[in-house]
Formats: structure tokens, C-alpha cells, sequence
């Protein structure tokens, strides 16, 4: 498990690499937010309450890709197509995504601003998905140990199927990330992530 030892690599990691792909994708950053800015009104940041290390809350950033007030049409279009809401619930043909959002969400251009959550010290480059103060609420006991490192942008299993794993799948590739964890390791799951992401992309 992370120690104080591994903390402050991993930190400085987390801190020379955001910086260094905010640099480079900044023209991709500042393009993102003009195409937001300008085919739909609303800010062009999204900020949502998010649950961090320790069960700490924090404002996670993404470029909006949704129309304004789509949260409270969530519940609404999951009971319409049979859903229960719940942290792996996903609405199909979602009608709150633009156009532009749907483009930034295919190829994971929203998530981008995280690179800041990073600098303010919320995320990690790599770890855990940051999770809903809902989803936390109905974690089982043996998932709460998920929050005992910060949240990541990329993590194991965006590059272990993505989407295509259940719930329990998912929590328990978090789990062996944390047992597991190594600077090497983080380096490994950062040179998947964009194959994985570019694949998914083809494939969508």
C-alpha cells in the first residue's frame, strides 16, 4: 500500500507530469474550450463534488459536454429507460450531450482540465476514479479501503476494458492498484491509456 515513503515520489510525479501535458496540450486545451464556449450556452467548465482520499470531497473539473441543468434530468432518463442510478449507470443516446460533447467525450478531451485538480493536489496522475458522494454511500465495507489514496485520471481499469467491466471488477482492479502500486506501475497504466482511449474511440 501507498506509505509515506512512496508519497512524495508519486507527488512530485503527479505534479512534473501535469505540468508537462498541460504545456503540450495547451493549444489541444485552449481549441477544447472555444468549441465548448461557442456551440452552446453555459460555462465552459463543469465542476462536480467528487470524493477524495480519506472520504475528503473536492470540485473535480471536466469541459461541460452537457447542456446546463442536465443533472437534474438524470433520474428522470434513467427511470425512463429502466435504470437505477448507481455508479456505473449510463443512459443511452444521452439527449443533455451536445454535439461538441459528444466529440470531447469520445476522446476524453473533458476530462483534460483534471490536470488541474492535479496541481491543486486533489487527483493523482494514476489511481482510483474519483467517486460520487452517492456511489461512496452505498460502498461496502472491504471499498471504503478505495479512498485510501487519491483519485487518479487514468487508472487500472480504464486500460483493463474500460467500460466493459461490472462494478466489483472495477472495484477490486482499484484494490490491487493500491496493493500493487510503484512508480513503474503508474508509468505502465499512463502508456496504456491512450491506446486504450484511441481504441476506444475507433471502436465507438
Amino acid at each position: 500500500t501507498h506509505d509515506e515513503a512512496a508519497a512524495w515520489p508519486k507527488a512530485l510525479f503527479d505534479v512534473i507530469g501535469a505540468l508537462a501535458l498541460l504545456v503540450l496540450l495547451a493549444p489541444l486545451l485552449v481549441a477544447t474550450a472555444l468549441a465548448v464556449k461557442f456551440t452552446s450556452r453555459g460555462p465552459v467548465m463543469y465542476t462536480q463534488e467528487r470524493i477524495g482520499r480519506n472520504g475528503r470531497p473536492f470540485k473535480m473539473l471536466k469541459f461541460r459536454s452537457m447542456r446546463t441543468g442536465s443533472d437534474e434530468l438524470l433520474a428522470d432518463l434513467l427511470a425512463q429507460q429502466g435504470k437505477s442510478q448507481g455508479p456505473l449507470a449510463k443512459i443511452e443516446d444521452d439527449p443533455r450531450i451536445t454535439k461538441v460533447g459528444a466529440l470531447i467525450r469520445k476522446t476524453s478531451l473533458d476530462e483534460l482540465p483534471q490536470l488541474f485538480n492535479i496541481l491543486f493536489g486533489d487527483m493523482s496522475l494514476v489511481g482510483p476514479r474519483p467517486p460520487l458522494p452517492s456511489e461512496v454511500a452505498q460502498y461496502k465495507p472491504w471499498q471504503r479501503r478505495r479512498l485510501s489514496v487519491k483519485p487518479g485520471l487514468a487508472g487500472l481499469w480504464q486500460v483493463s476494458g474500460r467500460n466493459n467491466v461490472d462494478f466489483e471488477e472495477w472495484m477490486a482492479l482499484d484494490l490491487r492498484y493500491i496493493d500493487d502500486w510503484s512508480l513503474w506501475l503508474d508509468v505502465k497504466i499512463l502508456l496504456r491509456t491512450l491506446p486504450a482511449v484511441l481504441f476506444k474511440t475507433c471502436a465507438s
